[in-house]
């Protein structure tokens, strides 16, 4: 791919600041923080071009905070002046550099997505004996600072644009990551190197998608597998020979050493597809599937607390609506008609006097 040039103009312009800044807001209105933005919305966003072109725009501090779907996770916020520029960032650049992924890379890419990819998968499944399901460890605290930065510049040839992407990268908060010695280090190498993208940034979705993305092709066309597909840091590929998909096992995790990365130990295993496997928050048979049992529980449990506060006048039908109405499209995508009759039948919300 030819590197990308003549993007800082595009990048800066008025036009695509305030474009970010729709982006940046949609679905987020009543936050105090965006409405201050909004309330001097010109101001704001000449200030933020001004910064960029002069070189002198300095990120904010991250505000972290945990939450937790199956295991703890931290987040980190930006502060929204922050976002616009991720998104002007990424309006930009992201479109030319999406087009050179592969095509079952399927997380935060337009036209693609969970669904598509469980999709895939169950496609596949109907044709190929084994499946070889394997997780990158810890992969966002683990992304390398200057690896990334080095394949960003692979693709990318506009110097101000290469500054502007390192100081997101370098603005991202410090992890507090078990030393690991790959080949080549010395003793002091682990400990010299920056490691960690923040989960919940815009750019550190397309980050992980970019980061694995030579990995991508040197399955697809140096290993030359047809069913293989990840979804962020979960990689998948199925196959009728098991004794093969131990070997790609073991070539994959040499490349991603490469990439400073390792495959968690107890996540990296074969199965047959008959018996079904945990795709992306589904159990996929070739010819079904249901949603996983915790998600059933975990909603069923805040379909309850939701009840309960409208009994006592604390929320709204419309404050718990979209919730509602997201876990239905999810559970949709299964066969899951009788657990959600059973679900809705046993919570009724009636609101006491």
């Amino acid at each position: 791919m030819k590197r990308l040039g003549g993007l800082w103009p595009q990048i800066t312009s008025f036009e695509n600041l305030y474009i970010a800044y729709q982006k940046a807001r949609r679905g987020k209105k009543r936050a105090y923080e965006i409405a201050r933005f909004a309330l001097n919305l010109e101001s704001e966003l000449l200030a933020l071009q001004a910064q960029l072109l002069a070189g002198t725009y300095q990120p904010g501090a991250y505000r972290l905070f945990s939450i937790y779907e199956r295991k703890p996770r931290q987040i980190a916020a930006a502060p929204f002046r922050d976002r616009v520029v991720h998104h002007a960032l990424l309006n930009i650049i992201e479109p030319a550099i999406d087009r050179q992924f592969i095509h079952d890379s399927y997380a935060c890419r337009k036209g693609k997505g969970v669904h598509a990819a469980v999709n895939r998968y169950q496609n596949w499944a109907k044709r190929y004996t084994y499946v070889l399901k394997m997780d990158v460890s810890r992969y966002f605290p683990s992304i390398d600072h200057e690896l990334l930065k080095c394949k960003l510049r692979k693709k990318i040839k506009d110097r101000r644009v290469q500054r502007l992407l390192d100081l997101v990268v370098d603005c991202s908060p410090e992890y507090d990551e078990h030393p690991v010695w790959f080949c080549g280090d010395d003793l002091m190498t682990p400990f010299e190197r920056r490691l960690g993208i923040p989960i919940g940034n815009l750019t550190s979705q397309f980050f992980a998608n970019l980061y694995l993305d030579e990995m991508d092709h040197y399955i697809k066309e140096s290993l030359n597998i047809k069913a293989y597909m990840r979804y962020v840091d979960d990689l998948f590929i199925l196959h009728d020979d098991k004794g093969y998909l131990k070997s790609l096992q073991t070539s994959i995790a040499d490349k991603l050493m490469q990439e400073r990365l390792l495959l968690h130990p107890r996540k990296a295993n074969i199965m047959p597809t008959r018996y079904g496997v945990d795709v992306l928050g589904y159990r996929v048979f070739p010819d079904y599937r249901q949603i996983r049992n915790d998600n059933g529980h975990r909603f069923g449990r805040k379909l309850r607390q939701f009840a309960k506060a409208y009994a006592q006048g604390k929320i709204k039908i419309a404050d718990c609506n979209a919730s509602v109405q997201s876990w239905i499209g999810h559970a949709q995508h299964g066969d899951t008609l009788g657990l959600r009759k059973k679900m809705f039948n046993q919570t009724v919300f009636i609101r006491h006097t």
